[in-house]
């Protein structure tokens, strides 16, 4: 089973002035949504992947992260978990295209796991 890197996210302590900086520095198009949280799309054509910016929740340490792709978050979460890894979130809904998940690796850094609706979820 492939494990693809979809997805990549920052987290940062004002939002709206890190969209601005990777906008200027990279001339990513950034588009915030009702959330704000600011969808990116980083012009590869086809090379590389898009992402997202967000301001973290009040007393949440800013984070850069990327997401993987797999068709078991609760299967995926629980070998992690058997290698050493801790449990952060989830599974949680992301409206009607999947669920997310995330958790520390060994040495603390944070990774997001992905499942697309319908493509053989489990939890």
């Amino acid at each position: 089973m492939a494990a693809p890197v979809i997805h990549f996210e920052i987290g940062a302590t004002d939002g709206e002035h890190a969209r601005r900086f990777y906008t200027e520095l990279f001339g990513w198009t950034v588009n915030p949504d009702p959330t704000g949280y600011g969808v990116v799309h980083t012009g590869g054509g086809g090379v590389g992947i898009d992402g997202g910016i967000m301001q973290t929740p009040e007393g949440v340490r800013p984070w850069v992260t990327f997401y993987v792709g797999v068709e078991d978050l609760e299967k995926t979460l629980g070998r992690a978990e058997e290698l050493g890894a801790r449990r952060v979130m989830g599974p949680v809904p992301v409206g009607d295209i999947g669920d997310v998940a995330m958790f520390a690796d060994p040495d603390g850094n944070l990774l997001g796991l992905f499942c697309e609706r319908g493509a053989g979820r489990a939890g």
